[in-house]
């Protein structure tokens, strides 16, 4: 299939849960079993404990030979510090969500009226995606939709990432209300735009990521190679609606630039989702990604209905980047602690220009430079060490951070990647600026706590344990909720090479069980289990086709043909 390893791209999987419906304390979002099935509205303080990621680096760490604390070093990848940015886009993510399910309750008759519709438009293949917007028009449902705009590597995709999994990606309704509701609903779905800006390509990935999480197989049913990209993109649609997708991410718009016919279909088809079907769609791109909306004021508006996040490099004198840096600087695994002095800081910022990823990378390069440097004794970082892990270790980055560095805007087109829109940086960073010194003491209050202790063990041992490769039939969530059992359940001293010990053991069994789990039952039982329920109905004086269809047996012939 053309563009296969497009798609064999490893897609972001969240749990799969029962549907909890709880009570809501805004009454829009009452009796709609969509939103009344998400987590709580979350709180700052659950946003930063669910955020943070900080590597463990023990004290018998630091002591280990230099060929071990080489590996040890490495857990300093896994960083993430929470920042004001990260509850902009928390907040608006969760507004994005709930508000998107409004128009889209699957319990009024516009949700199934929505989806008979899309079925008749299906049914003239070639010109139906002509008029889809004038169809739909009397049951339309407008979502909001949001651009994350930013230079590379400063951790946007983490970042969405890591917000997107608080939430759980399926929920499985049985019933509501006391009333039978059979239906599957897809929180969040995220994909990556096709480095060629295929629609087509975009669409096949659409299916095989619906595939992976629900075991369908619509890729084969409608991706198929002679199949119009417009008839797709219908099926795509209804596939958004029947499953209430509650927002889909497109990662790496920018890719949207190589293409050659599609960049105005597929801008075209974002709009069509959020202002027709009420898919809420989140953007996210380099700097480069603003060209694509130059000159077209229907799409850039629809691409940022909620406002477009513009995501720049820390400054120097802010707030934001002292708190990052001295977190980051606990992290060393050196013989003698490295002093955070007025001239490292000066030296550091200089190398690494506050972009995230650059400045996580020079910490970690620059400790395994302290740690084979023969005339470096103690081991220490200085501004020498940081200026030469920066010219010889990351020179390949080197003329784009000499673009930044120097404001040398000729330079920076070159690297499109880099250049982003200096008022909407200002308005942003004004906006932000009250929650540098919030942030900074509530994570110092954490920093004592035992619970925050616990949670640095929990991150470093699940990573340390996943990175194993040994669980196959569990997922990274699955690892981590095993992990917060068992360390949770000890006193805080207890020995990591125990803790390990007990988790591997845990799991080993998880895994066991997951693996007979999906192993496929054999035809005989299923017939015995029918045969078991007929007898149950009969003994309740109910219709065997009831119970039939309550333990999922019998499908919605219109769901199941009609798709």
């Amino acid at each position: 299939m053309k563009n296969l390893k497009e798609m064999n791209n490893v897609v972001l999987k969240g749990d799969m849960e029962e549907a909890d419906y709880k009570l809501q304390l805004l009454n829009e979002y009452s009796q709609n079993p969509f939103i009344e099935a998400l987590p709580p509205i979350f709180s700052e303080d659950d946003v930063l404990d669910r955020f943070i990621v900080t590597p463990r680096i023990s004290e018998q760490d630091k002591q280990s030979e230099i060929n071990i604390r080489y590996h040890v070093l490495k857990r300093v990848k896994n960083f993430i510090q929470p920042l004001p940015i990260h509850f902009e886009v928390e907040r608006r993510l969760s507004t994005l969500i709930r508000r998107g399910y409004l128009g889209r309750n699957p319990l009024d008759k516009t949700f199934f009226e929505r989806i008979r519709m899309l079925h008749e438009l299906r049914e003239d293949e070639k010109q139906s995606h002509k008029y889809i917007d004038e169809r739909l028009n009397h049951i339309r449902s407008t979502a909001d939709s949001l651009s994350i705009i930013g230079i590379s590597g400063i951790g946007k995709t983490t970042a969405i990432e890591r917000l997107l999994l608080m939430y759980p990606q399926v929920i499985k309704h049985e019933i509501y209300d006391q009333m039978p509701f059979n239906r599957t609903q897809i929180v969040w779905l995220k994909i990556d735009c096709p480095y060629d800006g295929s629609l087509s390509t975009l669409c096949k990935s659409f299916f095989k990521a619906v595939d992976d999480l629900l075991g369908t197989r619509y890729l084969e049913k409608f991706g198929y190679l002679n199949r119009v990209t417009s008839t797709m993109l219908l099926h795509m649609t209804s596939l958004a609606s029947m499953y209430g997708i509650g927002v889909l991410v497109i990662d790496e718009i920018q890719h949207l630039l190589h293409a050659k016919n599609d960049q105005e279909e597929m801008l075209n088809f974002f709009v069509t989702l959020s202002n027709t079907v009420g898919i809420p769609t989140v953007l996210i791109g380099t700097s480069k990604a603003q060209q694509l909306f130059k000159g077209n004021f229907r799409q850039a508006r629809r691409a940022a209905s909620d406002g477009a996040i513009i995501w720049d490099r820390m400054s120097e004198d802010s707030e934001e980047w002292e708190f990052f840096l001295e977190t980051l600087w606990e992290l060393q695994c050196l013989k003698a602690r490295s002093e955070l002095t007025a001239e490292v800081r000066k030296a550091f910022y200089e190398e690494c220009q506050g972009i995230t990823s650059v400045a996580v990378n020079l910490f970690i390069l620059a400790q395994e430079r302290a740690l084979f440097d023969e005339n470096n004794n103690n081991e220490l970082i200085t501004v020498k060490v940081l200026k030469q892990t920066a010219q010889k270790d990351m020179q390949i980055i080197q003329p784009m951070l000499n673009a930044i560095r120097h404001n040398d805007f000729a330079a920076m087109y070159k690297y499109e990647d880099i250049m982003i829109n200096l008022d909407e940086l200002m308005m942003n960073h004004k906006r932000e600026h009250h929650y540098e010194g919030k942030l900074k003491t509530a994570m110092k209050e954490r920093k004592n706590s035992v619970a925050y202790k616990q949670h640095e063990i929990v991150e470093s041992l699940s990573v340390e344990v996943g990175a194993l490769g040994i669980f196959d039939s569990l997922s990274s969530n699955d690892i981590v909720k095993a992990t917060k059992r068992i360390v949770n359940n000890v006193p805080i001293d207890t020995d990591e090479k125990f803790l390990k010990a007990q988790l591997i053991q845990e799991l080993i069994e998880m895994n066991k069980k997951e693996e007979k789990k999906k192993k496929p039952a054999h035809t005989q039982s299923k017939v015995l289990s029918l045969l078991d329920m007929r007898v149950d109905a009969l003994k309740q004086k109910a219709h065997p086709y009831e119970v039939f269809k309550k333990n999922d047996f019998i499908k919605s012939p219109f769901i199941e043909f009609h798709m």
